[in-house]
């Protein structure tokens, strides 16, 4: 059984939380990624910043594959595209609290390690009378 990535998931509510609490969120997007489709002249070391709050992202979409909006970059629209995979973290820009994603890159090549004993095949019931 294949399960869906939990990071739209973690966008979505942590993008509530920020407008709920009056902060403003940010996301930082890996511009690398096919299908991110953003203004090139504001992107800086293959990543861009963008604030998603409510009075700069127009009919913001968070679905579970694509981040869409309209936004203004110096007075010109542009129609806002980001896989949800080339999101780096999501941010509140007044207080830095959000969340920081692995690249799927280093999930897929850099399994976490197992933590504590290793489980046994059988389970291992001991009766106490």
């Amino acid at each position: 059984m294949e399960l869906s990535s939990t990071k739209p998931y973690f966008i979505r509510a942590l993008y509530e939380w920020m407008v709920d609490n009056r902060l403003t969120p940010h996301l930082i997007v890996d511009t690398r990624t096919r299908g991110v489709e953003v203004p090139k002249q504001y992107v800086e070391d293959d990543r861009i910043v963008l604030n998603i709050a409510p009075s700069a992202a127009r009919d913001l979409h968070i679905g579970n594959e694509l981040l869409s909006f309209k936004a203004r970059f110096s007075r010109a629209a542009f129609d806002i595209r980001v896989p949800v995979q080339a999101v780096e973290a999501i941010y509140a820009k007044e207080t830095n609290s959000g969340m920081a994603f692995p690249s799927d890159d280093a999930l897929l090549h850099h399994p976490p390690e197992p933590s504590g004993p290793t489980p046994s095949k059988k389970p291992q019931l001991k009766v106490i009378k």
